[in-house]
């Protein structure tokens, strides 16, 4: 056991929300703690906005789009200050990641990845891209021609989950702002301490005050009022699928532009033809890298019958060597889940699958390496199950595995696509031309062959179904964070004569 006092989260200053360029306290000077799951202790307060705030924020937005030299820059001027903030990234990666892991319990081994190399990443890409807008040209019918450009939509506004606090933020912001838009960012109230963190180093690049705004606050009220904003142009959201839903209703009223992600119930398939040791290793990280909390997680696995009780027993193994762990300490694999609430309903579904007469072969309860009661901690879980089970249809966000048996191909993609998610999938075989056949057959936006939550920011990434619809990453999310608006030139008819 490690002692979390060998390991502190690092000193936090809040210098309240960036709205305009500047910090300010919330409207109605509120503030609330944002705590460290691994032991419960308050890490900062936090201010406590509210619709006001997000009024402002939009207001301070719209302004500098409207009036602001941003939409106006070249996409080269652009590139610049997007490539100085990931120089920034770098510089304090390691401080990011300390944020991160005191603020989520993500283990410090994963968000240096994820907030040094991988978040400066998103940025150098949209870098490249915010110069590369390209509209087009036609020769049209009568005389004259017409001409295609490429325009930034306006005000974004950008809602982001709890789980991967720095990296989620980067999906939306760079683009975003490559594309020339403003933005006011949302992030999640449980981990809202490297989006600040990120405000400060955009000011330090030299962005223009107003384009990039950040107000916390909790409850829904923030996001609602958001979302309602007539001042907003569209609105990137990536989170629960209930939530999801409500925003697109909420939408229509403005007839916003929305993308949204919308979690999933990721199947990750395993044949009997598969190179076991390596799918076995795939299918424990897919599930319990970020315990659990990742939307990509590959929550089912499915097995072929012949090595079904051989890929179960491994599991277990596996699992029962790697209980959770202080977050900052580097040995650790897994940590805390976020906060009580993911707690509580994780506990929720291991309850609903007892019920369901699902059998728990490992794990099922809470965790407490720095003593009783310390963190949210909770065991690495496996199930023995069926695919019509809740606990194999409904996205946990938590450290729960449900393996299921299947015997032929056509039984294992119909088990696959036999949820109402379709974000991501995995398949694991020795079969190249089964592997494609499979991953053609998946109704996932993502199917990994022989590897699992592989990563970049140059491919695309979303869901289908109930996993929403829109695309984050890849050059085509810059499609977008754009309209389009036809130039049409009426040139008069040539009627002879000579130069002069």
């Amino acid at each position: 056991m490690t002692d979390l006092q060998t390991h502190r989260p690092p000193a936090v200053t809040q210098d309240g929300l960036f709205v305009g360029g500047r910090w300010t306290g919330a409207a109605h000077g509120g503030v609330y703690p944002t705590v460290n799951p691994a032991d419960g202790t308050v890490i900062a307060e936090v201010a406590d906005g509210s619709a006001a705030d997000i009024d402002a924020a939009v207001r301070a937005a719209r302004r500098a789009f409207d009036e602001g030299p941003w939409p106006r820059m070249s996409g080269h001027e652009r590139s610049r200050i997007l490539l100085a903030v990931a120089d920034l990234i770098e510089r304090d990666a390691e401080e990011l990641a300390r944020l991160d892991t005191a603020d989520m319990g993500k283990p410090i081994s994963f968000t240096r990845v994820e907030n040094g190399l991988v978040a400066a990443a998103v940025y150098r890409y949209y870098a490249g891209l915010a110069s590369q807008s390209h509209g087009s040209t036609h020769d049209c019918m009568g005389p004259g021609f017409a001409y295609v450009l490429r325009e930034p939509i306006g005000v974004i506004g950008a809602i982001t989950p709890f789980n991967v606090p720095l990296l989620l933020s980067a999906t939306k912001i760079a683009p975003a702002l490559a594309a020339g838009n403003t933005l006011v960012h949302k992030p999640s109230e449980t981990t809202p301490l490297s989006a600040l963190k990120i405000a400060r180093l955009f000011a330090e690049a030299g962005l223009p005050e107003g384009v990039l705004n950040v107000v916390t606050g909790t409850g829904a009220g923030p996001g609602i009022a958001l979302v309602a904003h007539p001042g907003v142009d569209k609105i990137a959201f990536t989170g629960s699928n209930l939530v999801g839903q409500d925003i697109i209703r909420a939408s229509a009223d403005t007839l916003k532009k929305v993308s949204v992600e919308l979690g999933g119930k990721s199947a990750n398939i395993v044949f009997a033809d598969a190179y076991l040791d390596e799918a076995i290793e795939h299918a424990f990280n897919g599930i319990f890298i970020g315990s659990g909390q990742i939307c990509i997680a590959g929550s089912r696995l499915l097995v072929q019958r012949p090595v079904y009780d051989q890929v179960v027993d491994a599991l277990v193994e596996r699992a029962e060597a790697t209980m959770p762990g202080d977050p900052m300490d580097p040995a650790t694999l897994i940590g805390p889940l976020a906060h009580q609430a993911q707690f509580e309903k994780v506990s929720g579904y291991v309850r609903t699958g007892l019920r369901e007469g699902a059998e728990l072969v490992s794990g099922g309860q809470s965790h407490h390496p720095q003593g009783p009661d310390s963190g949210w901690y909770f065991q690495p879980t496996i199930f023995k199950g069926r695919n019509d089970m809740q606990i194999a249809q409904e996205e946990i966000f938590g450290p729960v595995l449900t393996v299921i048996p299947f015997d032929t191909d056509d039984e294992a993609v119909a088990l696959a696509n036999g949820t109402k998610f379709g974000l991501a999938s995995g398949v694991h075989t020795s079969d190249i031309k089964r592997a494609h056949a499979v991953a053609a057959a998946m109704r996932a936006g993502t199917c990994w062959i022989n590897t699992y939550h592989q990563w970049d920011p140059g491919i695309s990434f979303g869901g289908r179904k109930a996993s929403g619809y829109g695309r984050e990453l890849g050059p085509e999310v810059m499609s977008s964070y754009t309209e389009l608006k036809s130039v049409w030139v009426d040139l008069p008819a040539r009627s002879g004569g000579g130069i002069g």
